[in-house]
């Protein structure tokens, strides 16, 4: 997934509001107020002087000049904080057959109703294949080591999805959760169940139905955020739990 135009570098201000973020220009000092794509909680990648990456835009259908789409990350690292662009990364993948559990699949339909007033990310179909029921979530929290983390904050929209995955199991289709590291200082993801206990629950709940679980990650710079190599997912707060 390319960005439409080239990104500039600012220096974040704040973010607040959930939606709105205040930035310095580097090229001109110039403080601007930029849409920030992003309803989560956002740890450890919203402090005030960060080198972050906007996308500028001319389009007067929109309110603000800029989003922000990149955080620059020590080392030569970087993470994405624009929550609709996995789903665009996986869906891009799933056509390529990018993606090693699913590429069998050559029909990939996104935002299909199912469950409860629910949209399902991506329903893949194939000849001789059962469905399969495909959700996507963005990952970029990291608090240790190199270890992604999700959620960063309660997601009760979260638990109900993994839910209605397993439902899906139970009628006799493959149900998916995608976890897509939108960061590149991480080499395994487990679940954040400090944070999030109910969800840890559900994650549990769904695997243990037959939900299956996998984690990619992903190669980002300047001009795009593509899907890297598959990453594993932690199983061993599950199994001390059991």
């Amino acid at each position: 997934m390319r960005f439409q135009t080239e990104l500039v570098p600012a220096r974040l201000i704040r973010r607040y509001n959930r939606f709105l973020t205040d930035a310095e220009l580097e090229s001109t000092g110039e403080v601007v107020r930029a849409h920030c794509p992003n309803p989560g909680s956002m740890m450890g990648l919203k402090a005030p002087g960060l080198r972050i990456w906007l996308e500028p835009n001319d389009d007067p259908k929109k309110k603000l000049r800029y989003g922000w789409r990149l955080v620059e990350l020590p080392d030569g690292h970087w993470s994405g904080i624009d929550t609709a662009v996995p789903n665009r990364v996986v869906g891009e993948a799933l056509r390529a057959g990018a993606i090693a559990e699913l590429n069998a699949y050559s029909g990939i339909r996104p935002e299909v109703k199912y469950g409860a007033n629910s949209r399902i990310d991506f329903l893949c179909t194939g000849d001789g294949l059962p469905d399969a029921y495909v959700e996507v979530k963005n990952v970029h929290l990291r608090r240790e080591d190199d270890w992604a983390e999700f959620p960063d904050s309660v997601t009760a929209r979260g638990a109900k999805h993994l839910s209605e995955l397993s439902a899906m199991v139970d009628e006799g289709h493959r149900a998916v959760m995608v976890y897509l590291v939108q960061r590149t200082d991480c080499a395994r993801l487990k679940i954040a169940a400090d944070l999030d206990p109910t969800y840890a629950a559900a994650f549990d709940a769904a695997r243990d139905a037959g939900v299956e679980m996998i984690c990619y990650g992903t190669r980002i710079d300047r001009g795009s955020v593509e899907i890297a190599s598959a990453l594993p997912i932690d199983t061993a707060r599950q199994a001390a739990a059991s």
